[in-house]
């Protein structure tokens, strides 16, 4: 806030009408040539008020500049809190993301673990019914040769050739 200073006799005394400004009469100065102001000499009040008026626009300047750079503190520290803010968050979310992924990249790897030992165990089963049949196959392939080395010794002890079957159930 601008202080407002009162004007000394001085002053007013040194103040002359300038063109287009109403003069004291109160009529307004058209023609003349602008004013100039001669410089106060040293020492005298016109000359400490005008360095007053200096010093207090100076103090006015430099409130000016702290207020300015103080905002500028604030703007740039509020800039760099949201974004740390937005950093915190994206990292917070890519976790949570991340680790979500991994506990379905886990469930499938289990599921994937579970499915091939599903598999190895229908091979082994498969594996396992085949010996059985290829054993009971052999089984009954040396059943087969053995009645058949029987026939034929008591062919050979009788005498007798084996008769031919027809019908394989009329016998």
């Amino acid at each position: 806030m601008e202080a407002q200073m009162e004007p000394t006799r001085a002053d007013a005394a040194a103040a002359a009408p300038v063109a287009g400004e109403p003069a004291f009469g109160g009529g307004v100065v058209e023609n003349g040539p602008p004013a100039q102001k001669a410089p106060p000499a040293p020492g005298s009040a016109t000359d400490r008020d005008a360095v007053r008026a200096k010093v207090e626009m100076e103090r006015k300047l430099s409130m000016v500049k702290a207020w300015e750079e103080n905002h500028k503190c604030k703007v740039d520290n509020r800039a760099e809190h949201r974004m740390s803010c937005i950093l915190s968050w994206e990292n917070t979310k890519r976790a949570a993301v991340e680790a979500k992924l991994r506990t379905r990249e886990e469930k499938l790897e289990k599921k994937k673990a579970e499915y091939a030992e599903k598999t190895r165990n229908r091979v082994a089963t498969i594996h396992r019914k085949a010996e059985e049949e290829r054993a009971s196959v052999e089984a009954r392939r040396q059943e087969g040769r053995i009645r058949c080395q029987e026939t034929a010794a008591r062919h050979r002890s009788t005498g007798t050739t084996p008769k031919k079957k027809i019908l394989g159930c009329f016998g």
